[in-house]
């Protein structure tokens, strides 16, 4: 019967209710490490735990240096950052090792990074790894999409997706994927050049990653270009708002259904240049947005009908 009462006075406990009054307010003695009721002063636990560290810190420089874990697991290394590294020429408090030490930590070392890759997924991995790091940093995408790409790669891995073919080609792939899925303004022509492989060899393992693993990706939104494009021709930040405001206006008429966003964007801005009074040339927008003249010319006329801006009868008069 004892055990029985224990027992529900620790589910009421655990319920937030104080066993005897019902109550629902405790107060916390962190001095004496008790739990107690405020109502009718039930002791309801003792010696609280204090999940603080012993040590004391008052900058974050100290905090960083007495910590005793290390960084969070990460996709973007193969071995989620969990293995052991071995520093072959000081000790534990900085001081140099003795010559036989240190050939003995080289030593370790060396079998300590043969066990670590020791099966071909591993292997595979680690390259991936490495080519996704070269390309994110060579095109300036955030830690946050490469973390993605991981992810996706990861999963065309298990899914015996990669056999037979370039791991480079997949590893820019799946960059690629994830720059869609995050709507990170970077083209298939941009990831391509920054790889060795070539654009169609990667749009074709894109492709594939897109059928196999079901990845449902988002249609382009050709604001996210208006940004990057405007910043390598020097466009106010008022021709960028109404540029920005054009696109809004031709989505809600559904004006850019099927049509390439870096092209939307450039003869948005070309618009917006003209209302604003800024000197541009197509051939300057074309340039910044890397798509042809022809395209920024037919998506400006297409914009200037959809809107109804009728900007060609104005420049006439």
């Amino acid at each position: 019967m004892l055990k029985t009462k224990d027992v529900r006075r620790q589910m009421l406990v655990q319920q937030g209710r104080c066993p005897e009054c019902s109550g629902t307010e405790f107060v916390t003695d962190m001095e004496t490490g008790e739990i107690a009721c405020s109502q009718c002063g039930l002791v309801l636990q003792e010696e609280i735990l204090d999940q603080k560290p012993e040590w004391r810190a008052f900058t974050p420089e100290e905090t960083r240096s007495k910590a005793r874990t290390g960084p969070p697991a990460s996709l973007r290394q193969f071995d989620k950052g969990l293995s052991t590294t071995f520093q072959p020429y000081k000790d534990t408090y900085g001081r140099s090792l003795p010559m036989r030490e240190r050939l003995k930590m080289m030593r370790l070392r060396k079998w300590n990074i043969r066990a670590r890759v020791h099966s071909s997924a591993e292997r595979n991995l680690s390259q991936a790894m490495n080519e996704l790091t070269r390309l994110s940093d060579k095109l300036h995408i955030p830690a946050s999409v490469e973390e993605n790409a991981a992810l996706i790669y990861r999963k065309a891995l298990d899914e015996g997706l990669i056999r037979g073919r370039s791991i480079k080609s997949i590893a820019a792939a799946a960059l690629y994927a994830a720059c869609r899925l995050t709507r990170t303004p970077r083209s298939l022509k941009e990831i391509a050049e920054a790889s060795t492989r070539r654009r169609k060899e990667i749009s074709r393992c894109y492709r594939l990653l897109q059928r196999e693993l079901e990845i449902k990706m988002p249609v382009d939104d050709p604001v996210k270009y208006i940004s990057k494009i405007a910043s390598h021709v020097r466009l106010s930040q008022k021709t960028q708002n109404t540029a920005s405001k054009l696109l809004e206006r031709a989505k809600d008429k559904k004006g850019v259904v099927g049509k390439g966003p870096t092209g939307m964007a450039a003869a948005a801005l070309y618009i917006a240049a003209i209302m604003n009074d800024q000197s541009l040339t197509q051939r300057e927008l074309a340039k910044a947005a890397d798509v042809t003249e022809v395209t920024v010319r037919n998506r400006y006329k297409e914009l200037d009908k959809i809107l109804g801006l009728k900007l060609r009868s104005k420049k006439n008069n």
